[in-house]
């Protein structure tokens, strides 16, 4: 959930994140871009437009790390991106968070549709998240008893408005609070919906989810 694998990675980030050497030299930039075009063929749904990098994927991937200001920047940046829910709540069906955090399919050559509706949110490639899964990525920080931790005891209670809040802007856009980020920004990208993103939400923070229920 807060960094992710499979054909949503694939789909979503390495193409449209793709790393320049940073050289500094024109004509060997101009022959990486030429090679990195030929490498790549238009598919499906899967466009040479996710070559394109934005100035901010331009600044994370080039050799020399963005400095301290121009990283504080780029979440400021980030977290002005992030949309709270139309409705005020946060938390949708961890049920069908938890089909999400299975699911890692979406944005291949192979899908139809760009619609967000058919991704998943592919969390166990990185994540531990409940106790029943016992194959997950160890990219991204164990998020079992996630919300449990936190003191979540009752996520409508204004006093976990902060956790639920941030958890929110993570998901939303993880560069609000890590610019640079692997994980994938699920809304700032389109990559997950509305109801998606609060459903992931209620897997990490709903009292009753195998998250925080054991």
């Amino acid at each position: 959930m807060f960094a992710t694998g499979g054909s949503l990675l694939i789909g979503a980030l390495l193409l449209t994140g793709c790393q320049s050497p940073g050289t500094g030299n024109e004509a060997s930039e101009a022959e990486f871009q030429a090679m990195l075009k030929s490498s790549f063929r238009e598919e499906g749904i899967a466009g040479l437009d996710r070559l394109q990098q934005t100035p901010e994927q331009a600044a994370c991937s080039s050799r020399t790390p963005p400095d301290p200001t121009l990283h504080a920047e780029l979440e400021a940046q980030a977290l002005a991106t992030v949309k709270p829910p139309s409705d005020g709540q946060y938390l949708g069906d961890w049920r069908e968070g938890e089909k999400l955090a299975q699911n890692g399919r979406g944005m291949t050559w192979s899908d139809k549709s760009t619609a967000t509706s058919a991704n998943g949110a592919s969390c166990y490639n990185c994540h531990q998240i409940g106790p029943g899964e016992i194959s997950f990525g160890s990219i991204g920080p164990s998020l079992y008893h996630y919300g449990k931790l936190r003191g979540v005891s009752d996520p409508k209670d204004p006093a976990a408005a902060p956790i639920v809040q941030y958890t929110w802007a993570k998901l939303y856009n993880a560069w609000a609070y890590n610019a640079c980020s692997n994980m994938p920004r699920f809304g700032h990208k389109n990559l997950l919906d509305e109801g998606q993103l609060k459903n992931v939400m209620a897997l990490l923070l709903d009292p009753q989810s195998p998250v925080n229920a054991k």
